[in-house]
């Protein structure tokens, strides 16, 4: 199989480290001397040869893949003429086989998750592979809730196997308020949304072709003028775009260790704390401060008797925020781009 890490996103919640000319894909996050990109690419290739490892992101960042990616081949990057999320670049990537005439299943991934057990990582997707070829259909991977997540979707599976450790597909659940997301763990055929999906390109074309025809058709049909083409394209996910409507879609649990690493927050589940509570990296001083997340550039930051923050410096700007506020950072982020674009 084939297997294609998506890395065009912008990584708008962990600004300002995370920024629109550096997202957090291309950023060392995780105290493992890589980055997010490096890790999960490092993680394909310990079960897949380097010829089946593609990487899709916007043209503006294909320097930074190449520059932390050297082995990967030119023909192995997929350029996104610009970012217009994930439907159109599942779609681009799909037509990208397509046109070298190659329907071998491919695993879309995203670049900036947290997942420690490569062999199992690799297990879990030669069946999603499997099931993707031999059903025609949608394979992804569903993870084992070990709580109630407000910041993760879900995924309803039918109760009984399809075949052995696979499961169809009854629904898509949105991101989910605390109460719900309680109600929801307590199900065992609830599981959370990896984001991870396997597929044929004829099944994405399929799919395209029935529930998004006029982004098909156009980027089908657009030839040489793909760029001024791709620009014109809805801002959709894959989620509304096909994932919420196909009737095909199989789930294999998988029970290894996995994070979304899509905040600040997630940082507490993987990197390790002092005796305080406080996770910093810099040059930084937490006097009589328990339960911080600190990240700075600055000559030097000092905390003093605070707890529970989120304090990040660095020359894009500096952020102080609560952490049960974490969640707002992207929508304050989206409205101040929103507002300068106005401007």
């Amino acid at each position: 199989m084939n297997a294609v890490i998506m890395a065009g996103g912008k990584g708008s919640r962990f600004w300002p480290r995370s920024t629109d000319a550096k997202p957090k894909q291309f950023l060392e996050l995780t105290a493992s001397g890589e980055t997010m990109l490096q890790l999960t690419y490092r993680r394909l290739r310990s079960w897949l040869p380097k010829e089946n490892i593609y990487v899709s992101t916007s043209r503006k960042y294909a320097a930074l893949v190449k520059e932390q990616l050297r082995e990967l081949a030119a023909d192995r990057l997929i350029e996104e003429p610009e970012q217009r999320d994930t439907a159109p670049g599942i779609a681009l990537a799909a037509l990208y086989f397509l046109n070298r005439g190659s329907d071998e299943a491919f695993v879309a991934i995203p670049s900036d998750q947290h997942i420690p057990d490569a062999d199992a990582l690799g297990e879990a997707l030669r069946l999603c592979g499997e099931v993707a070829r031999e059903e025609r259909a949608i394979a992804t991977l569903g993870i084992v809730p070990s709580r109630p997540e407000t910041g993760y979707g879900y995924i309803e599976a039918e109760p009984k196997p399809y075949r052995d450790d696979v499961f169809r597909v009854m629904s898509f659940i949105e991101k989910p308020d605390a109460s719900t997301a309680q109600s929801l763990i307590r199900r065992s055929n609830i599981y959370w949304n990896s984001g991870i999906f396997t597929w044929r390109p004829s099944t994405i074309a399929y799919y395209m072709a029935l529930h998004q025809p006029q982004m098909w058709a156009a980027l089908t049909g657009a030839g040489e003028h793909l760029e001024t083409v791709y620009a014109s394209l809805p801002k959709i996910s894959v989620d509304y775009a096909i994932l919420e409507k196909a009737d095909r879609i199989f789930m294999i649990p998988a029970r290894f260790e996995w994070d979304d690493v899509g905040n600040w927050m997630a940082l507490e589940r993987i990197r390790g704390a002092d005796r305080y509570g406080n996770i910093m990296e810099g040059n930084v001083e937490a006097v009589d401060s328990t339960g911080n997340i600190v990240f700075s550039d600055a000559p030097k930051t000092v905390l003093i008797g605070v707890s529970d923050l989120i304090v990040v410096s660095t020359p894009a700007g500096i952020l102080i925020c609560r952490k049960t506020m974490d969640q707002r950072i992207k929508s304050v982020m989206e409205k101040r781009e929103e507002d300068a674009d106005g401007s």
